[in-house]
């Protein structure tokens, strides 16, 4: 079963080097991804994951920690999977960021099987993210 600070701490993982990959090689990534006008944007964006990144990895395993890491990861993963699927569908960033899109899905995807009760807990009108104590 797929637990609450597993998906934290792999979505942390997944985010911090995303993050870190245009910062460190710039020219790798937008050989990929296609060449960025506004570096500065690349550079907030990539630094944004990084710590978004790390407050997953470092609040998995405490109650409090987790919940935040929850509440960081499907908010993120929400806003890259609708800005992928917006823009690579109308042709502004390469068709590459389809495959970002999936990604966030898959991390949509495992935070909703993580609460308990499965995938169905929602529709049963359990709290999708626990209540702060």
């Amino acid at each position: 079963m797929t637990t609450p600070v597993s998906v934290a701490r792999a979505q942390g993982w997944f985010n911090l080097v995303s993050g870190m990959w245009p910062l460190v090689h710039r020219r790798s990534f937008e050989g990929i991804t296609g060449p960025k006008v506004d570096v500065w944007l690349l550079q907030t964006v990539s630094g944004l994951l990084v710590a978004i990144g790390w407050a997953q990895i470092r609040g998995a395993g405490t109650g409090a920690g987790t919940a935040d890491a929850r509440r960081l990861g499907t908010g993120t993963a929400t806003a890259l999977f609708a800005v992928d699927v917006r823009y690579a569908t109308l042709g502004r960033i390469r068709r590459v960021y389809l495959l970002d899109a999936a990604f966030q899905a898959l991390w949509l995807r495992a935070w909703f099987r993580s609460r308990p009760g499965g995938r169905c807990a929602g529709i049963r009108g359990k709290r999708a993210f626990p209540s702060r104590p």
